[in-house]
């Protein structure tokens, strides 16, 4: 991890991700527009890492944007026109492209960033990666990240790729029945040498819906693991939430602070 990027990010910063954003989730979508009118006011950049979109085809669905999509587009362009935006992959939108930056005017983030913030360096990702006891999602990930693999898929139709994806999500939620919470969290040993090779006692991330503050020692040294919220205010209690990071550290708010 050696070569990993480092960005620069003095000033305040808001991470968000998770949101899960489609067709079906429009009290979500409008937390989260509100929530980007927020940041845009209040903070110096917003990190998105992964997992905004339910589900991402590619970016050419951007061109004939269904009324839901087109109305999330215009708020992150619109956050994005007032501070920087910087886009992640997650699992579920891991095609997430050049395109699409450009066209909200964001940016978009390595699986593995360095943050360099006036609260101290941070090894920000998705934290899909670090699920390591899940074998079978991790030969997923592996396919579904290989250049050749994407270039197929994004040759297809739309039609044919909304239906391969609604297709994978039924998949993997049948399986994920069979999996106990454990294997579909992260690995001890895998978080343990992230941090010990990225050399930094801050870390960041999503993925796993299990919002919580960790710390543990890794070779003597004093280590903080965020874990990122997910959102949904379509189906039953309301959850969501975000992590600001300043001079006086990391603090975790969730969307009754913003009320």
């Amino acid at each position: 991890m050696n070569n990993i990027e480092t960005i620069a990010l003095p000033g305040t910063l808001w991470l968000a991700s998770d949101v899960h954003l489609g067709p079906a989730t429009p009290a979500t979508a409008e937390a989260f527009t509100g929530f980007l009118e927020a940041a845009a006011a209040e903070a110096d950049a917003l990190l998105l890492p992964g997992d905004i979109f339910d589900a991402w085809i590619g970016d050419d669905v951007i061109r004939a944007a269904p009324p839901w999509l087109a109305q999330a587009l215009q708020a992150l362009k619109a956050t994005a026109a007032r501070i920087p935006v910087y886009l992640g992959r997650g699992n579920r939108d891991f095609l997430m492209g050049r395109e699409l930056a450009d066209a909200l005017g964001a940016r978009l983030l390595p699986d593995q960033a360095l943050l360099q913030t006036d609260g101290g360096m941070v090894l920000l990702s998705h934290g899909d990666e670090y699920c390591t006891d899940d074998a079978a999602y991790q030969q997923f990930r592996a396919m579904v990240r290989d250049p050749r693999w994407q270039t197929q898929f994004l040759s297809m139709s739309i039609p044919e790729r909304l239906q391969m994806a609604q297709q994978a999500r039924g998949e993997s939620m049948a399986a994920n029945q069979a999996k106990t919470m454990e294997i579909m969290d992260v690995n001890a040993q895998a978080i343990e040498t992230a941090l010990r090779d990225s050399g930094v006692a801050l870390m960041i991330h999503g993925h796993t819906h299990r919002p919580q503050r960790h710390v543990l020692s890794v070779d003597g040294r004093k280590c903080e693991r965020w874990v990122l919220p997910d959102w949904d205010c379509d189906h039953g209690a309301t959850r969501g939430g975000w992590l600001v990071i300043d001079a006086d550290g990391p603090q975790m708010y969730d969307l009754d602070d913003a009320e």
